[in-house]
């Protein structure tokens, strides 16, 4: 393998992390990028499954110390980030990194990584859907989905940034077309036409 990576980016409920556990089953010489964030746990996450948590001071101190290939502060006091350890440790083992990355964040690795990168946005189809899907996930209070389907709005406006738009109305047809693009990239090196 070549360095590659890919990256998944979309606003929160738009079924980003159901597609790339999804592609990670299909892909053997795919590898999951652990994402660092200074975030408390949600429902049955755990550190270095979906996440390193750090506090918030830590976390400003791997900064400081340049332990990160990108990070955001995607929300106040909520900072996100991937670490360089992480992305030398996959590539270390041959394998195609993958990354399930907020919008920001994704268009820096896209800008960092380049051509050895695919960037895909995946969107629903209007913001409505997603403030229902936010709502039956049942993760977050009424005012936490208010602002991810606030913040949502803003990272639409980033869509034209990424290599491909997947629209994720009907969960199937979302899981063949990211095989089919995902597939293309890594055997043939191959960057779908944008929709």
């Amino acid at each position: 393998m070549d360095r590659k990576v890919i990256i998944f980016s979309a606003p929160s409920g738009s079924g980003k992390s159901t597609i790339v556990n999804h592609i990670l089953g299909l892909y053997p010489e795919l590898e999951f990028s652990i994402s660092a964030t200074s975030r408390a746990p949600r429902g049955n996450e755990q550190n270095g499954r979906e996440y390193y948590f750090f506090p918030a001071d830590e976390f400003r101190k791997m900064i400081s110390g340049e332990k990160f290939v990108e990070y955001e502060e995607v929300y106040p006091g909520s900072w996100y980030g991937t670490l360089k350890s992480e992305v030398e440790r996959i590539w270390d083992k041959g394998h195609v990194i993958i990354f399930d990355i907020d919008v920001k964040g994704g268009v820096n690795l896209k800008r960092i990584f380049g051509d050895r990168a695919l960037s895909i946005f995946i969107r629903t189809k209007s913001v409505e859907e997603l403030r229902l899907r936010l709502e039956h996930r049942g993760t977050d209070s009424p005012e936490a989905i208010e602002r991810r389907v606030a913040k949502a709005e803003e990272e639409m406006t980033y869509a034209d940034r990424f290599d491909y738009i997947l629209v994720n109305d009907d969960l199937q047809e979302a899981f063949a077309e990211a095989d089919k693009v995902v597939g293309d990239f890594i055997r043939k090196g191959r960057r779908p036409e944008a929709k």
